[in-house]
């Protein structure tokens, strides 16, 4: 088997949920997908899990984070182009979801941040590696 990584969210509306991620350039995969769980694909090897609050306390003895008030996690998807990631911040936008920042330049990446409703927290950037200072690296 190929490595894969999934992320698994809590959110409190399945429908609203795959909506906004559909907006942002996920695709649904419904043999992963259930009543309490859908699997939003963003490439063919990143896969993100929208799970009620039930389904996904079922994975878990902790509690889960109040993702409205506190962060648990920051999840970065890398663009292809500035303009593509401005398309997906206004789609992103558009389908309801919150710029808590305004973009950042850092000379040779450029990144925004949006959150869904459930406050979990997507930071799209687009990285020119021909702009990076010599001596610096990415890791």
């Amino acid at each position: 088997m190929k490595k894969q990584i999934f992320i698994n969210l809590a959110v409190k509306d399945l429908n609203k949920s795959m909506d906004f991620y559909t907006a942002l350039g996920f695709s649904h995969n419904p043999q992963f997908s259930d009543d309490a769980g859908k699997c939003m694909v963003w490439s063919q090897n990143i896969f993100v899990m929208l799970l009620t609050p039930e389904k996904f306390a079922s994975f878990t003895a902790k509690p889960i984070a109040d993702t409205q008030s506190n962060i648990a996690g920051l999840f970065s998807l890398s663009l292809e182009s500035i303009d593509q990631m401005n398309t997906i911040m206004a789609n992103g936008l558009q389908a309801g979801g919150k710029e808590p920042s305004e973009m950042k330049d850092y000379g040779f990446m450029q990144q925004r941040t949006i959150e869904d409703f459930d406050g979990h927290t997507w930071e799209l950037f687009y990285m020119d590696m021909a702009k990076i200072p010599k001596g610096k690296t990415t890791q």
